[in-house]
Order: structure tokens, then sequence, then C-alpha cells
């Protein structure tokens, strides 16, 4: 396994994360163990959830499947860096949502109860929150890291200037402030380019790409599309719509000898902004066989073949203005 920093922190995070929405809702209790034991097997330290996932609301399912699988010993816990949310509906109540001081409080207190654990790595605003001032927000996140509730703050789903804003406000509290971002980024949604990725070069934060393969439509859909979800009405619509450029995808991928998900993650990964993209296996062989990417090294030629598909964007303003 190959590790680096979290954006301009000190902490060591494996370059694969594993992604856990999976657990509960389409991935067994025993199996998602299986696949975490298997996960710290392989080197990987850097696991993401969130309070919602599980989606049955307010009961936090797959934090509480991670919880009792620390819970089961071997220093599960010490050898995992976690990273949670902390936005989405838990309640009926007017104060259960969003980024209010209140509920930032009483969601991470619900998030350690549920991972049964004293400290969360890195807690994350899962979306921007336009109602609470920034003073309002890191008084409750910076309360959090002074009780030793939390080490690091991330964000998910920000715009660039929204991240702008952030960490200009802890810079005035002389707080840390964010530390990363988790993005959706694949190559046929690269967004991002224009103004989250540079400004996240520039404040030091480390990108945690969401659905790197596109929902599956990049790891191979062509070769897979009578397999599980892939053989779905919303998958099918999407591979027809994309059919053009998956097929040539493909068959890039299959000129160079190497499977269409490993090589969508190595072309990821290049990026030294790219902290890890998040890997949402369901099955253990899912899981083992994405190590292959961090083997994967691409050419000048090899981009260029993948931007010709794949075309992406200049960094702002440049990609926009003249």
């Amino acid at each position: 396994m190959q590790y680096t920093n979290l954006g301009r922190t000190a902490l060591k995070v494996s370059r694969l994360c594993l992604g856990t929405m999976n657990f509960g809702p389409h991935t067994s209790e025993p199996d998602s163990y299986a696949i975490m034991d298997k996960a710290l097997d392989l080197g990987i330290n850097f696991f993401d959830t969130a309070n919602v996932y599980g989606w049955k609301k307010g009961e936090g399912i797959t934090e509480q499947i991670i919880g009792r699988w620390w819970d089961q010993g071997g220093n599960r816990r010490d050898k995992v860096v976690i990273a949670t949310k902390v936005y989405g509906d838990m309640g009926d109540w007017p104060n259960t949502s969003r980024l209010s001081a209140l509920h930032i409080k009483k969601a991470c207190e619900d998030s350690l109860r549920r991972l049964k654990t004293d400290y969360i790595d890195i807690y994350q605003m899962h979306h921007v929150y336009r109602d609470a001032p920034w003073d309002e927000i890191w008084q409750a996140m910076d309360l959090l890291v002074q009780q030793g509730k939390v080490l690091y703050v991330g964000s998910s789903n920000f715009a660039g200037w929204h991240i702008t804003q952030a960490n200009e406000a802890a810079k005035r509290r002389n707080t840390l402030g964010l530390v990363s971002e988790q993005s959706i980024y694949h190559l046929m949604r690269r967004d991002i380019e224009r103004e989250v990725i540079p400004v996240c070069a520039a404040y030091g934060l480390g990108i945690i790409p969401w659905s790197p393969l596109g929902g599956g439509l990049l790891g191979g859909v062509l070769q897979k599309q009578s397999e599980g979800r892939r053989s779905s009405e919303g998958m099918q619509k999407s591979v027809e719509e994309h059919r053009e450029k998956l097929e040539k995808w493909e068959g890039f991928c299959a000129e160079i000898g190497e499977k269409p998900a490993d090589v969508a993650l190595a072309w990821m990964l290049q990026n030294p902004v790219i902290t890890a993209p998040i890997i949402g296996p369901r099955t253990l062989d899912q899981l083992e066989g994405s190590l292959r990417t961090l083997e994967i090294n691409l050419t000048e030629e090899h981009n260029a073949k993948i931007n010709e598909i794949f075309p992406g964007y200049r960094t702002a303003p440049e990609d926009y203005s003249w």
C-alpha cells in the first residue's frame, strides 16, 4: 500500500479510501466486517462514512456497524483513520439537521456513541449550509477540537468559493480550518478542475473523490451490462447516452492491457492534490482488485488519449476568461 499526507497535515492515509455506504443496505454486517478486516490486511487505513448512511433516519446504521467491528478488538480502532459527516436529517425536529452549532454538537456526540470511539479523525461537513455564519460553524468545530472529540475538519460538496470563505474565516480565528474536500470527480465529470482543485491546492486541502468510477460507468460497464446494478433501467439509460465514449474508453484500456476501473483510478491518483479516491466494494473480490491501480503508470501518450475521450477543463479563470 502507498500512503500520503492528507493535504497540508502530517496525517498519513492510504492512497485508497474504503467507502462504507454499502454497509447495511447492500452488504450484510458479517460481510462488512470481512471487507474491513481485509482492508486492514491490505494496508488501507482510511475509511469514510456518514451519520446518514444506512438510510434509516436518525439510526446511523453504517456507523453502528463500524463501531461493533471496532469492538471486536485487535486494535482495529487505532489502525483506522475514520472520516464521518454531519449535515443530513437525523430527526423530525427543527435542529436535527444542517450546520447550526447545536446540531454540530449533538450530531458529533451521536456519531461518537454509534462508532464506539472517543474521537473522530476527520469530521466533514456533508454539504454547505448558507444560513449558518462561518463564525458559528467554526466556534462549534473548534470547541470539538479543543475537547479532543474531533482532530481535523473537512468539507464535502463545496464550491471553490465556499472553501475560500471557510478557510479565511478560520484564519481570522487562528485555527487550522479545512484540511480536506470530498467532491464527486471522475473522467466523465471533471467540473472541479476549474476551481475546486486549484483552491484546494492553494489552501493545502487534500481531495477525496467520491464516485471515482462514475457509478460503475467507467468500470467496464459494456462488458458487464447483464450484472448487478448495471442492468438497472437508470444504468442502461446512462450507458446508451455515453456509449460512444465508453466504447473508446474500454477499447483504450484493452489496448494497454488494464481493467477500466484500475485505469480510471490511476488517472486520478496522478494529481498530487488527490489524496485518495473512495472505493465502495460490496465484495472481497472487488476490494482486492482495486490494488492493481497503484501499480499503473500512465504515460503522456496515455493521458493524451484519455483526454481525447474525456476532455477536461483548464483552471479558473483561464477556463472561461478571454
